[in-house]
């Protein structure tokens, strides 16, 4: 394929998502040379950076805070001339650049690019019940990390049974008097390391089979949490004075909607190289279809796409090897 011209405003790559798989294919993409721009958003943050301990993470044998470990990969991914903007992208859209098919996409400015690296991560999930949105930040919290110094000496729930729940719950231990473990089955979803340590600990209390219906309160906050029990139909009031909700993720891909594959789900379909559907956009990190979403895996799947990227620009320009 002989080779072509390509305006000089389009960029090699643009990155979607400010994380560990975003930053880790900005590292290899501008390591390798190519023309790259990272989307990572307005509010500047995800999802790890709440983590306050990451202990399985290589090369970190005393673990590392999740705000440290994305400082670190945003330090290394600038050294190699990655441009960062804390922007949101609007819409997405493929248009023809110099005779070949690229992509636009529309923030504060339309960037345009020859291939386009999704990595914008999960949302937390919400119940959607009576109070929940009424009390966001008056009581009800999605992030411990976060939130809990304003629970000191105060009693708070946890909605859920996984990793995130559990580790969050302990946590909060440091902060409150008492953390009450809401969760609908008999058992944890943690693994056991995590539920050991929830066991051990004197200040959670746990109400299984069980499911919150609603959220009460009044001018100061959350007041209390009607549960019920799923086995009995029985219904109960705990009082508390925050309800801390992880109940789960959902993908950040409505912009890719009808332009790539998602699961039911709504997470991206991606084969081994992390190429979508879409010829030019590829995808890593939580947003896509996986068995695992840690930051290894983010990181690892960041370095595929990138790489992929890297070789689908060079058939497009037309000097492959």
């Amino acid at each position: 394929m002989s080779s072509v011209s390509i305006p000089e405003d389009v960029f090699d790559v643009i990155i979607l998502g400010g994380g560990p798989a975003g930053f880790t294919a900005g590292i290899y993409a501008s390591r390798a040379g190519m023309k790259t721009l990272m989307l990572s958003g307005s509010a500047g943050a995800s999802q790890i950076t709440f983590t306050p301990h990451v202990e399985n993470f290589p090369g970190f044998p005393d673990g590392v805070g999740g705000y440290e470990l994305v400082q670190k990969l945003k330090k290394q991914a600038a050294k190699f001339g990655l441009q960062t903007k804390s922007e949101d992208a609007k819409s997405i859209k493929q248009i023809d650049l110099g005779g070949v098919k690229g992509w636009e996409v529309e923030a504060k400015s339309a960037y345009k690019t020859l291939a386009l690296i999704s990595a914008t991560g999960t949302s937390w999930r919400k119940i959607g019940i009576p109070g929940e949105d009424e009390y966001v930040g008056r009581g009800i919290s999605y992030c411990a990390t976060c939130d809990a110094p304003f629970f000191r000496d105060r009693e708070v729930a946890v909605i859920g049974g996984g990793d995130t729940a559990i580790e969050e719950a302990g946590f909060l231990t440091k902060f409150a008097t008492k953390v009450t473990i809401i969760h609908r089955r008999d058992k944890l979803r943690a693994t056991q390391i995590i539920q050991q340590r929830a066991f051990a600990n004197e200040k959670i209390n746990f109400i299984w089979d069980s499911y919150p219906e609603e959220i009460a309160g009044g001018d100061d906050g959350v007041t209390s949490l009607k549960i019920k029990n799923i086995k009995s139909g029985e219904m109960s009031e705990l009082k508390v004075d925050g309800v801390f909700i992880f109940i789960g993720l959902d993908p950040n891909t409505e912009l890719l909607k009808g332009i790539v594959d998602l699961d039911p789900s709504g997470y991206i379909q991606v084969d081994r190289d992390m190429k979508t559907s879409a010829p030019g956009i590829f995808a890593g990190g939580d947003c896509t279809c996986k068995l695992l979403r840690q930051v290894i895996t983010a990181c690892g799947d960041g370095a595929t796409a990138a790489f992929a990227a890297q070789h689908y620009v060079r058939v497009l320009k037309g000097d492959s090897y």
